[in-house]
């Protein structure tokens, strides 16, 4: 057995259909981990709105590990407006506890619509309101201790890689 390094690994470089939109989202390490989460999922993009972040931060750029060079993101200020845009192609997909949410592990993926947006919210209020209404659906992490949230980097991590396990099995059928 030998450890690989970043250059002898062999995996599939598969791109996914699925776009971050972050909700104002402000902490400089947990943008610079997302950034270093959908480089490793192959998102298609990332969307910001809200507060713009500061991509010459010295704290986003060494959690990001340069992959804020590498990922495709884009700013809006109108993220309603961004997703009725792609609502025709896209999926739209909250990452909140809210009664209505249903468990991540149960995403199921729909190829009529080629697209998945995923909603991340702000680290203190979520997402707001507004997105939240428009979305097709809220999916939760399930949580086993005490609180009732996690880090949204952390989530953002979870959510990718439960969401990618559908789509990528469903595209090899």
């Amino acid at each position: 057995m030998e450890q690989l390094t970043h250059f002898d690994e062999k995996f599939n470089k598969e791109k996914s259909p699925v776009i971050l939109l972050l909700d104002n989202i402000t902490g400089e390490a947990n943008i610079g981990s997302i950034f270093r989460t959908a480089d490793a999922f192959n998102v298609e993009k990332i969307v910001f709105s809200g507060t713009e972040p500061n991509l010459d931060s010295r704290r986003l750029q060494k959690t990001a590990r340069n992959t804020h060079k590498t990922v495709v993101y884009e700013f809006t200020q109108d993220a309603q407006g961004f997703i009725r845009d792609l609502k025709d192609n896209s999926n739209v997909y909250a990452l909140e506890i809210t009664s209505a949410s249903i468990p991540v592990e149960d995403f199921k993926y729909s190829e009529e619509k080629k697209n998945v947006i995923l909603i991340l919210g702000n680290e203190v209020s979520g997402i707001n309101k507004e997105l939240l209404e428009i979305s097709d659906k809220h999916l939760h992490i399930n949580m086993f201790g005490q609180n009732s949230s996690m880090n949204v980097a952390q989530a953002a991590g979870i959510a990718l890689y439960e969401i990618s396990k559908t789509i990528f099995a469903f595209t090899k059928k």
